[in-house]
């Protein structure tokens, strides 16, 4: 629900988890910046409202200036938020987390892929070298899994619900697709388990995390079985993984389809809390 881009920023300012002064409002962003992730023949029909009725649909949006210029402020967010992280650790973006979105289309209410936009613009300006994407969201993040298929500097790992959106999944570096119904404490071991490997195994000195809370239990579009508390303590892993290893760690909000909205900004929130908690400003 859009509601939410409104009321998490009201919440977390009214409890006092973030100040005014922590909130960045981006520009649009820049074309190059698209171009590096994005095939050209795509953003130029996206630009001008030139795709076909097949391609809308299969985005969920129907076309509009209004929603692309929302796409492309999102984009710039989670570029700022990487430029923020690089100085003091951690950033998040109260949108984006837009997984679904290939190089060369849309798809599941993402336009542009803003994991895959970041990770290459880090790498381009050489704020780091080795790029791990945690895809935590219920859903496989199959566009980011297309479009760094063969890069050996950005690892994609994506940990979802085996039998959810996408029936078709893509293959991303390490993909855990999970049963029905999982619960807190063999999501949290797993995930634990993961992120030991795959830091071995790659080692990374930057982090792009989605952190959607659509694998809360009653999750309208979900599958698995996470209480609130599971899904923040899913939070603290990764943010402490990095906060530990002085990892700069870069949130994207993703999806929350609970049927109570106040339940996804409580979840959302948390995300924020468990950052602000470990790493401050």
């Amino acid at each position: 629900p859009m509601e939410k881009y409104r009321l998490l920023p009201e919440q977390l300012l009214y409890e006092g988890t973030i100040t005014e002064q922590q909130m960045v409002r981006p520009d649009p962003i820049k074309e190059e910046d698209i171009l590096r992730v994005h095939d050209k023949a795509y953003w130029e029909k996206l630009k001008n409202l030139k795709l076909s009725h097949s391609e809308e649909r299969a985005t969920g949006f129907p076309q509009s200036a209004a929603m692309v210029e929302r796409e492309c402020l999102i984009m710039q967010g989670t570029i700022d938020m990487c430029l923020h992280a690089h100085k003091f650790g951690a950033g998040l973006n109260i949108a984006g987390g837009t997984h679904h979105a290939f190089s060369n289309r849309g798809e599941g209410f993402c336009l542009l892929n803003d994991l895959a936009i970041s990770a290459s613009y880090i790498l381009h300006h050489r704020l780091a070298r080795k790029v791990l994407i945690i895809d935590l969201d219920v859903h496989q993040g199959n566009g980011t899994a297309e479009i760094f298929r063969n890069h050996h500097a950005v690892f994609t790992f994506s940990m979802h619900g085996e039998k959810n959106y996408p029936g078709r999944k893509e293959q991303s570096h390490r993909d855990i697709g999970l049963p029905d119904g999982t619960t807190d404490e063999a999501y949290l071991s797993i995930l634990n388990e993961e992120i030991k490997k795959i830091n071995a195994a790659f080692d990374p000195d930057f982090v792009i995390f989605q952190s959607g809370v659509d694998v809360l239990a009653g999750d309208k579009m979900g599958r698995l079985s996470l209480s609130t508390e599971g899904c923040k303590e899913r939070d603290r892993l990764v943010f402490e993984y990095c906060f530990r290893r002085g990892i700069p760690v870069v949130a994207a909000m993703g999806g929350g389809y609970a049927p109570e909205i106040k339940t996804i900004i409580e979840a959302h929130a948390n995300t924020f809390r468990v950052a602000t908690h470990l790493f401050g400003n």
